[in-house]
This record gives C-alpha cells, structure tokens and sequence, in this order.
C-alpha cells in the first residue's frame, strides 16, 4: 500500500513541516527509549523542542489556523483540548518515563488529526484573506535543530 502526499496550501505548508518535526521528535523519543538513554537527557531535549518550536507552533494554530473554523468548531475544541493535554504533559516532571511516554504517544495522535482531519476542514473554507494573514504571519520554517546531545544516533 503507497500513500501520496497530502497537498497542502502554501499558507499551511510550513505548518506541515513542523508536524514532521514533531512526528521525529517522537521517533527520538521512542529511539531513546529503545537505545535505554537516561531519561534526564531524553526529557532536557523534549522541554527544548517544546519551548522553542512547539509553542510557537500552537500559538500560529491557535491564532490564525483555528479561527478559520471558529472556538465553536468541534475540531477546533478538540485540538485546543490536545493542545492543552500536551503543555501538562511537558510541564509534568513528576513521573519522566510516564511523561516522556505520554508526550510521545500524544504529539504522534494530536499531529495525525491535525494533518489528515482538521487542516483538511480548514482548506475546505479557508479564504483568500486567511491565507494571506496566516502567511505574513508565519511564513518560514521554526524548527531549530542545535542540539549537541544526540542521544538517538
């Protein structure tokens, strides 16, 4: 079975790219995991990821992305509750193995929704207006990748 590629808006296509990068943020994850790497380095790496391209992203999406659809939409509802889900699950040192293995388990289930329901949706409706604004708004790719402690080599 092949998959072809989601064609996407130019306006929603940096946001995809991350979604890719959070999609290997879960992979080095699980890598570690695998690999027995101590979960302090594993944990110091996600909250990194997180500070610097994940909260940037949910910011974009929770400004200029979600309101296409409007707070009311179902699916909006439901990616700001996994956006919530996930920001306690970062801030969450109670527990690293459960935390690292909730984040990972939810990022993967939050980006597949976004990417093959919600982002959907929104191209169905989106206007000409919204894409524009989106663009000027977040017009390059976020993700930074300087790293030193590559655990998952």
């Amino acid at each position: 079975m092949t998959t072809t590629p989601i064609k996407r808006s130019l306006a929603l296509q940096s946001l995809s790219r991350e979604h890719h990068y959070g999609l290997l943020l879960c992979w080095k994850i699980r890598t570690g995991f695998r690999k027995e790497v101590e979960l302090e380095r594993i944990k110091a790496y996600a909250d990194w990821v997180f500070k610097n391209d994940l909260l940037p992203h949910f910011q974009i999406e929770e400004d200029f992305v979600f309101p296409v659809l409007g707070n009311t939409n179902d699916l909006v509802k439901k990616a700001m509750a996994q956006h919530r889900k996930l920001k306690r699950l970062f801030r969450d040192t109670s527990d690293l193995n459960k935390s690292l293995y909730r984040i990972e388990e939810e990022l993967e289930k939050h980006i597949r929704f976004e990417e093959r329901i919600l982002f959907n949706e929104i191209e169905k409706v989106v206007t000409d207006e919204q894409l524009d604004l989106l663009l000027k708004a977040h017009n390059k790719n976020r993700v930074s990748e300087n790293w030193a402690d590559e655990f998952w080599k």
